[in-house]
C-alpha cells in the first residue's frame, strides 16, 4: 500500500515552509487567506480532475479564479507543483517537493520571495491516476486594503529627480504626482542639477499610505523635502 498524505495537514505544511524561506531571506512571513485557499483548492481539484497542467488551463487567469473565490487583491502570483510516485507520499515529503521545486525555478522562487506579498492560500488534490499523484496550487498576493496612494508636490521652480519604489521619475515645478503602488519601498530624492545632496536633507523616505511629500525651496535656495503624514 503505497503512502498517502494528510492533505490538510499538508497544505499547511507548505505555509510553514514557504515562511521558512522568506524567513531565510529576510522577508515577512505570509498569512494564511481562506478566499486564496479556496481558489487554490478548487483549481487543484480541477487540474486533477481534467489532467490539464497550466495556469489558464481553464480558461481563466488567476486573478480571475481568486476574484471568483472573493478575494480582492493589489498583486498576486500562482505556483503549481504535480508529483507522481508509485511508493506514495508521506504528508512532510510531499509538501518538502512542491517547495523544494519552486525554490529551484526562477520565476517560482521569485514568487515565493515577493516582498510585498502578505497572504498565502494553498490547495492539494489528488489525481485519479493509478499510482499517487498529487496536484499542489499556491497563491501569494496582497490584499487591495493594503494598496498605497501617496502624492509628491514640488513647490519649487526646479524640475526634481526621484525613484519611487524601484521606478525613475521627474517631476515639472508647482506640479504633483499621485502615486499608486502594490509594493511596499523607498522613495529616493535623487541629486539633480546640483541643488541639493544627502548631507543637505533626509533624501529617502519610506512610501506611506496616504502621505504627502512636499519640496519646498528654503531661504538659503536649498530645497528640502517634508513629509506631511496621513490623515488619521
Amino acid at each position: 500500500m503505497p503512502d498517502l498524505p494528510d492533505i490538510p495537514k499538508a497544505e499547511a505544511a507548505i505555509v510553514a515552509l514557504t515562511n521558512a524561506f522568506r524567513s531565510g531571506e529576510k522577508l515577512a512571513p505570509v498569512k494564511p487567506n481562506t478566499e486564496l485557499a479556496r481558489a487554490a483548492r478548487l483549481f487543484a481539484e480541477y487540474l486533477a480532475r481534467t489532467g490539464r497542467f497550466a495556469h489558464e488551463a481553464d480558461g481563466r487567469k488567476p486573478g480571475e479564479r481568486a476574484r471568483a473565490a472573493g478575494y480582492r487583491f493589489c498583486s498576486l502570483s500562482e505556483n503549481l507543483a504535480s508529483h507522481l510516485d508509485s511508493r506514495g507520499f508521506t504528508t512532510e515529503r510531499l509538501a518538502e517537493r512542491a517547495v523544494e521545486g519552486w525554490k529551484n525555478s526562477p520565476g517560482h522562487r521569485r514568487n515565493l520571495a515577493d516582498p510585498s506579498a502578505t497572504e498565502i492560500g494553498v490547495g492539494i488534490a489528488r489525481a485519479p491516476d493509478r499510482d499517487p499523484k498529487f496536484i499542489a496550487v499556491q497563491l501569494l498576493a496582497r490584499p487591495e486594503s493594503l494598496r498605497s496612494v501617496f502624492r509628491i508636490e514640488n513647490r519649487t521652480e526646479t524640475t526634481v529627480s526621484y525613484r519611487a519604489l524601484g521606478k525613475a521619475h521627474t517631476l515639472a515645478p508647482r506640479v504633483t504626482a499621485t502615486h499608486s503602488a502594490c509594493a511596499s519601498g523607498d522613495i529616493v530624492f535623487e541629486r539633480s542639477g546640483g541643488w541639493f545632496t544627502g548631507q543637505q536633507l533626509h533624501a529617502r523616505f519610506e512610501a506611506r499610505d496616504g502621505a504627502h511629500y512636499v519640496l519646498t525651496t528654503g531661504r538659503d535656495g536649498r530645497v528640502r523635502v517634508d513629509l506631511h503624514p496621513a490623515a488619521r
